[in-house]
This record gives structure tokens, C-alpha cells and sequence, in this order.
């Protein structure tokens, strides 16, 4: 049975930061893309940020660039989200997402495998 689990999420104040977990058990890992997704109160589920399988290719969402910083550690079978200078805006719940043999694609409807999501809240 797969199973992702996040963890690592808070209430932070803006320009804080915070580093999100994803541990991830059931599947092969490394054969996996990985990705990161969020969703505020009211708003549509939007991606931010991907990591490739094979040679760990990274993507992000324009309003993260610079900012947020997506990493993988095959040995643990996690992936890594950290976030800087956190705004109010990036409030949501953070959820990631396995795609086999994916390139961290910013489509959802590509990764098979969700977790439950972390709720982050950035207070201004």
C-alpha cells in the first residue's frame, strides 16, 4: 500500500521559513517524479514545484521562484520542500504527489499517488 506522508507544516510569520516532509513508503521512490501542490480556502489546487525521477530535474511555479527549494533524498524516501521568505499569500495545505517515471510535471492529473496535505499558515 503507498502511502505519502507530510509533515513539517506551521504557522509562521511572513518572512519566516519552514521546510516540508514527505515521506514516502510502498513504492520504489527513486523511479518516481515528485511534486508539491497546494490549495488556499476557496481556490483551485495549484502546483509548486516538481522534481524529475531519473536525473532530479526541478520546476517551479513562478510565484515561488527564487524562494522555495525542492530536493529528494532516495536513501530516505523523502522528498524536501523548503520554503524562504514566506508570504501571506502562500497560505494553503501543501500536499505531494508520485508520478512513475514522471519529469515533475506541473499537470496533477499525472501523479498517481497523493498524500493528505500539511496546512501552512503565514500570518502577515
Amino acid at each position: 500500500q503507498v502511502q505519502l506522508v507530510e509533515s513539517g507544516g506551521g504557522l509562521v510569520q511572513a518572512g519566516g521559513s519552514l521546510r516540508l516532509s514527505c515521506a514516502a513508503s510502498g513504492l520504489t521512490f527513486s523511479s518516481y517524479a515528485m511534486g508539491w501542490f497546494r490549495q488556499a480556502p476557496g481556490k483551485e489546487r495549484e502546483f509548486v514545484s516538481g522534481i524529475s525521477w531519473r536525473r532530479g530535474n526541478t520546476y517551479y511555479a513562478d510565484s515561488v521562484k527564487g524562494r522555495f527549494t525542492i530536493s529528494r533524498d532516495n536513501a530516505k524516501n523523502t522528498v524536501y520542500l523548503q520554503m524562504n521568505s514566506l508570504k501571506p499569500e502562500d497560505t494553503a495545505v501543501y500536499s505531494c504527489a508520485a508520478d512513475l517515471y514522471g519529469l515533475g510535471t506541473r499537470s496533477g492529473i499525472a501523479y498517481e499517488y497523493w498524500g493528505q496535505g500539511t496546512q501552512v499558515t503565514v500570518s502577515s
